[in-house]
């Protein structure tokens, strides 16, 4: 699973504090599995003291046992955010998408080389499930500003 914790400077510039992929041994239980991202995330975000978080919503169109896996993950990720207090945006990955690069439909790679400049990055940040959760902060921090802004 990956996280990304990005800050915005009073510059509007971004940077990405720490970001990466908590992993779980294969052959694990699930419900220790469970406990182990439980455990993690908690102590990122103990360590960041972020004030709000973003989450991507799932999309699955074939491969139904994966996507019970996942789910059961995005249900812990929600429970401790909830936990900590932290308010919960949640982004469709069109939305993502759209949000990092202009366009709805852009690829991984695409995706990938406008986080890399949104956050002034050397290298395209590596595994990719932690790029794609710093997207998901970028978007997080780009529909905060709009949404505080220009309220509905």
């Amino acid at each position: 699973m990956g996280y990304g914790f990005v800050r915005e400077h009073q510059d509007g510039t971004l940077e990405a504090l720490r970001f990466g992929v908590i992993r779980t041994r294969a052959g694990t239980a699930m419900p220790e599995r469970l406990f182990n991202i439980y455990q993690e995330l908690g102590r990122l975000i103990a360590e960041f003291e972020p004030d709000r978080a973003g989450v991507e919503e799932l999309f699955f169109s074939r491969n139904v046992t994966t996507a019970m896996t996942v789910a059961q993950a995005r249900g812990v990720v929600l429970l401790t955010l909830q936990s900590a207090g932290l308010p919960v945006a949640e982004y469709k990955p069109n939305m993502v998408k759209q949000a990092v690069t202009g366009y709805g439909g852009a690829d991984k790679s695409q995706m990938q080389e406008m986080v890399r400049l949104l956050l002034n990055l050397e290298a395209v940040p590596k595994p990719d499930d932690a790029a794609d959760a710093l997207a998901v902060a970028i978007t997080d921090i780009h529909s905060y500003r709009l949404r505080t802004v220009h309220p509905l």
